[in-house]
């Protein structure tokens, strides 16, 4: 046997030496990575745990606190009083508006019983509501805008009844179709608007009416209640209407709104001197 043989597998084979340290330093280096790596993931779920419990503790303290707002709101809720409608508030039904438009008719049937036996004033229910038709026999002299001093106490007394309403009064002027033309007036137009709006200022100046509760309007002949063929129809066409009315109509068939459009809508100047 060679005695060399030995010496020289060893010395072909050291090589495995350098490499079973660098294996295990390969394998010291990946097991420090990988407690690098789990240390890590405990850290997460700590801080993870953390805010789930601190969101849980923050949702119980809001629920808490909404249960007693609750609470409170209920108590409040059961303590108040019931609030008392105002008088608009009152009459904001359709059924609420015609009962209390029907109510008033009667009561000013009553107060003005010997004027509406004489037919110098007339009720109605009419689309808008309800209507107070003034005579012009009963209240002015033919061709003049300025009242009657008799018919100034049966204006007042409509006018402090009307007052203690929430509803709103149009003050229309109307005429027959004979025309008219004389130093006050040219036309059935302006003796129509100045009447309603005599009669207008009149309210205003007994002050029972707050001045944004009344409009008036100009009608000329184009809104007849009668004929205006026989001096009876003629006589009827001859009016002032007062028309009690709420500001937004609920309960009647149709409303004026067409014929306010066409009419002569004006402000209110001083009564024109009589005839």
């Amino acid at each position: 046997m060679n005695p060399r043989t030995p010496r020289t597998r060893l010395g072909h084979d050291r090589w495995l030496v350098s490499y079973a340290d660098f294996i295990t330093l390969m394998f010291a280096f990946f097991v420090v990575l990988y407690a690098f790596e789990r240390s890590d993931q405990k850290k997460q779920l700590q801080v993870s745990a953390a805010i789930s419990a601190a969101f849980r503790s923050m949702g119980g303290r809001a629920k808490s606190a909404a249960m007693t707002g609750e609470a409170d709101a209920s108590r409040n809720t059961t303590a108040a009083p019931p609030a008392t409608p105002s008088a608009e508030e009152q009459v904001s039904e359709p059924a609420s508006v015609k009962e209390n438009l029907d109510r008033l008719r009667h009561e000013l049937a009553e107060t003005l019983q010997s004027q509406i036996a004489s037919h110098a004033i007339s009720l109605e229910m009419g689309r808008d509501g309800l209507v107070i038709s003034l005579r012009e026999a009963g209240f002015f002299a033919s061709g003049s805008a300025e009242p009657k001093a008799d018919a100034l106490p049966t204006l007042r007394q409509i006018a402090a009844r009307l007052g203690a309403t929430p509803y709103d009064l149009r003050v229309e002027g109307h005429t027959d179709n004979v025309p008219i033309h004389n130093v006050h007036f040219a036309s059935n137009w302006e003796l129509s608007a100045a009447r309603a709006t005599g009669i207008a200022r009149l309210f205003l100046e007994i002050g029972s009416i707050p001045p944004e509760r009344i409009s008036a309007a100009g009608y000329a002949e184009y809104h007849p209640v009668a004929g205006n063929e026989t001096a009876e129809g003629r006589a009827q066409n001859r009016r002032v209407d007062l028309v009690v009315m709420p500001r937004v109509s609920l309960s009647f068939a149709a409303s004026n709104s067409a014929n306010a459009a066409s009419s002569a809508n004006t402000a209110i100047p001083p009564p024109a001197p009589s005839q």
